[in-house]
């Protein structure tokens, strides 16, 4: 057995492109959440983490770079599943939208940076993402490189994606 082989099976997660961590702060009764993983695993947990919601959630989808705003109040949360599902790849790839799934307790939202952000009611998203392996910190490790907004350029494909999302939800245009 290579050294390489002995070193993979003893740590599965030894290729992934960083330690995936969250954050917990609490502001009054409201408990936040920020998530820090790579660009396909924050929106994976979107789609992941959604499943905990209730059955109706509202919806809010931001194009930065066009300033385009969809929103569509107590959508079926299976159908909701299904539109992030088919972004998953368009949001991971491009970023610059903010994509938010409401609930009268909790908000999940991915941030055009790709950081995700849940806002509650109580604490229980700490343990759910304990289960999925994510390390809590006491604070965000000091970012290696942020985007600037400014220089996002319009991308046809991820454009297409959510207007067949937003479609797909009836969701309406809105003020950004």
């Amino acid at each position: 057995m290579s050294e390489l082989s002995m070193l993979a099976s003893s740590d599965r997660r030894r290729y992934r492109s960083g330690e995936d961590w969250f954050v917990v702060s609490t502001a009054g009764t409201v408990v936040c959440t920020v998530v820090g993983a790579t660009a396909e695993r924050t929106v994976d947990l979107l789609h992941a983490l959604s499943v905990h919601l209730d059955p109706a959630v509202d919806v809010r989808i931001s194009d930065v770079r066009t300033g385009r705003c969809w929103a569509g109040n107590l959508r079926a949360l299976p159908e909701v599943r299904d539109a992030i599902g088919r972004l998953r790849l368009p949001l991971a790839a491009y970023g610059g939208v903010e994509v938010s799934l409401f609930t009268g307790d909790d908000q999940l939202t991915v941030t055009p940076e790709l950081l995700l952000v849940i806002y509650a009611r109580s604490d229980r998203w700490s343990d759910l993402l304990n289960a999925m392996g994510l390390v809590k910190r006491s604070a965000a490790p000091p970012p290696t490189w942020t985007p600037t907004r400014a220089v996002l350029q319009q991308e046809r494909p991820l454009l297409q994606a959510l207007e067949s999302a937003a479609a797909r939800l009836t969701l309406s245009e809105c003020a950004p």
